[in-house]
């Protein structure tokens, strides 16, 4: 204790003269040492000996000039010790109050900084007041707002290159070609004639076979926006570049070819939004296909940068247009807190929905629980 022996040694020093008078010191002598800055003071009471016969446990009196000196000259000769105690729970407290800081400032980033989530995005209620068929059509342009003013998104059908790309990345698991397929509730094409339908039956018929590359080179032609500008092919070109399916994985193109059938489907059913038609237009499969797609390259990183605000946007559009792994996954957005909040009320929600729709998820008993029923 430094300070402590700086402020003794000061006091025996200033106690010379007196020591010479030892005897007429009282015999119960009292030691205060007091601690102060500009603001507060403290009373530090040092262990004493009674036995000990050195006259410095002798105090001044509270009128003697010299004793609120000897308290500054403590912080002066030896300012690491009163700096530690005086400082160190405010610097702890400041390090916990940063760390808050920084954790709400991610979540709040997470929630509402996203460059892929437009500002005006319709925010929909849709536990009250409007049908299901009405519901349906406000998601459904909730889902063209998305797609149609996301920066990224907005051109893609008309700067798609022709050609497959020789880049490579990471594989990584994704839906095979059957279940996208058969997630697409639309069974009409945008910009289909019959010999399209044809052509694209066979690619799928090749892809089944096991003859990927040919397979994946037909869904490139039939998606190339110079062309056909197909937004299935679209999808599914943009899968088969993401997972390696006869060609060099490619995520970037891969997310290229997704948008694009994206930003052609959003076109045709904002078209049909705008003629009235409430239960959506010839492309709505397609457009909640790639928007889950799209989903899941946000959620892990695949050919863009991780953007869990994004994703959790985009599942649950997805989801409230009917797409059953869509709403499995904004249930786990909602329980973990992935891309925004935690929300374990709206988590039962999706995961009910899901498995009312014949998608259930082992283990999920709790959602069941009275307290998640509809308020």
């Amino acid at each position: 204790m430094p300070s402590l022996r700086n402020i003794l040694h000061k006091r025996d020093d200033l106690s010379t003269e007196p020591s010479q008078n030892a005897p007429a010191i009282p015999p119960a002598p009292e030691f205060k040492l007091i601690r102060s800055d500009t603001h507060t003071q403290e009373i530090i009471t040092p262990p004493s000996n009674p036995n000990d016969p050195t006259p410095y446990l002798s105090s001044p009196t509270q009128d003697d000039p010299v004793s609120p000196r000897r308290s500054f000259q403590l912080f002066n000769r030896s300012p690491r010790r009163p700096s530690t105690s005086s400082q160190s729970p405010p610097r702890r407290e400041r390090r916990l109050s940063n760390l808050l800081h920084l954790d709400h400032r991610s979540r709040s980033n997470s929630r509402d900084s996203s460059a892929n989530i437009p500002a005006d995005l319709p925010q929909i209620d849709d536990d009250h007041g409007a049908s299901k068929q009405e519901r349906e059509a406000l998601w459904e342009k909730r889902a063209t707002v998305l797609v149609q003013q996301n920066p990224q998104f907005a051109h893609s059908g008309a700067s798609l290159p022709g050609r497959q790309g020789e880049g490579e990345a990471t594989l990584g698991l994704g839906l095979g070609l059957e279940q996208a397929r058969s997630r697409s509730s639309s069974q009409s094409r945008v910009g289909v004639d019959p010999n399209e339908d044809i052509n694209i039956q066979e690619a799928i018929r090749l892809h089944e076979s096991g003859d990927l590359e040919r397979s994946t080179k037909m869904f490139g032609q039939l998606a190339d926006p110079n062309g056909a500008n197909n937004p299935l092919s679209q999808v599914l070109y943009g899968l088969a570049l993401r997972h390696g399916w006869g060609c060099p994985v490619d995520t970037a193109r891969a997310v290229t070819y997704l948008s694009a059938a994206a930003a052609n489907s959003a076109a045709v059913e904002a078209e049909a939004l705008r003629a009235g038609v409430n239960k959506g237009g010839s492309a709505k499969g397609e457009l909640v296909l790639a928007m889950f797609e799209l989903a899941n390259c946000f959620r892990h990183g695949w050919g863009i940068a991780k953007d869990p605000a994004a994703a959790r946007q985009y599942y649950e559009t997805a989801a409230n247009l009917g797409d059953t792994d869509a709403m499995n996954e904004v249930g786990w957005c909602y329980l973990e807190g992935f891309g925004g909040k935690k929300d374990k009320f709206k988590a039962a929600k999706y995961y009910r929905l899901a498995e009312k729709n014949g998608c259930p998820t082992i283990g999920n008993s709790w959602i069941w629980k009275d307290k998640y029923n509809p308020k």
